[in-house]
């Protein structure tokens, strides 16, 4: 290819070098553009990919899945979520269940067929078909002992000084992250503290998860304060409550980690109807 060029550039262009070198250029330019690619977008508190509220498509449930931590990984309002799946009180989902997330839950719209008139008679209009309903599974209920709920008071050098809202601080320690509105990036705040630290109930409610299967939060507990708010606590290196605990604000939930992360953290995120929010917002001032 070099000798190529040199000879070309040896002797004077005419007009259809120049219209072939024009279109050299071009396929050069092209494939230059192609092979830059984008950048992926990495979330800010802890690397793992952001996504955005899913708007179609389905999941299948997964062991140690929740109807809360789906909603949650997917940025559903979990009201939503249960109402367009028909998932009712208590909402209990089990393993291969096909969550979905498109408009209609994924049924083409059923429209009457007319059947042709026959001489001069008048078309009838058929009734749309009855679909099949699946029958509804009961989940397997066992005789297992409960687990006795583990009831920490909150240690004494976190004052419960508490916001208009009721809401207090999930740990002492410097704030290291804040949220930002544009969703590529912290969709709560980070908190640095020390190893084991207690990580508090930011505001009284009910566990509706505890475990490590969102990527990128590490050991993380969501609690459910109303039909309207919930909250999530991730990172931490040990968990203290279990999944439909009720705690009260201060509580001690977790021990602080850094698990999922680059360093000893929390995590914290407050989501309004499935959308996150700013925490400073709800906390109170320090």
């Amino acid at each position: 290819m070099a000798l190529s060029v040199a000879m070309h550039q040896a002797r004077p262009l005419g007009h259809l070098g120049l219209v072939a070198a024009a279109a050299l250029a071009l396929v050069l330019t092209g494939c230059s553009s192609q092979q830059s690619g984008s950048a992926q977008v990495i979330d800010g508190h802890g690397g793992a990919p952001v996504r955005q509220p899913a708007a179609g498509g389905q999941y299948i449930v997964q062991r140690g899945d929740t109807l809360y931590s789906i909603a949650f990984r997917f940025g559903w309002d979990w009201k939503a979520l249960a109402a367009r799946n028909q998932i009712g009180a208590p909402y209990v989902i089990r393993p291969g269940q096909v969550i979905r997330f498109d408009q209609a839950g994924g049924q083409v719209p059923v429209v009457a067929k007319t059947i042709p008139p026959v001489g001069n008679a008048k078309p009838v209009a058929m009734p749309p078909p009855v679909r099949p309903v699946a029958p509804v599974v009961a989940p397997v209920i066992t005789n297992t002992p409960a687990k006795p709920a583990i009831q920490t008071a909150p240690p004494a050098n976190v004052p419960l000084q508490k916001s208009a809202s009721g809401w207090v601080w999930p740990a002492s320690g410097a704030l290291i992250g804040r949220y930002s509105s544009n969703g590529s990036l912290n969709k709560g705040i980070d908190i640095a503290g020390n190893l084991g630290q207690p990580v508090l109930a930011a505001s009284s409610g009910s566990v509706v998860y505890a475990g490590s299967g969102l990527r990128g939060y590490g050991e993380l507990v969501i609690i459910k304060h109303s039909d309207t708010y919930v909250s999530a606590y991730g990172h931490n290196r040990r968990l203290l409550v279990r999944e439909g605990q009720q705690v009260k604000v201060g509580q001690a939930i977790a021990e602080m980690g850094s698990t999922g992360a680059d360093r000893v953290k929390l995590h914290f995120e407050i989501r309004r109807q499935g959308k996150p929010v700013d925490p400073l917002q709800y906390l109170p001032k320090r």
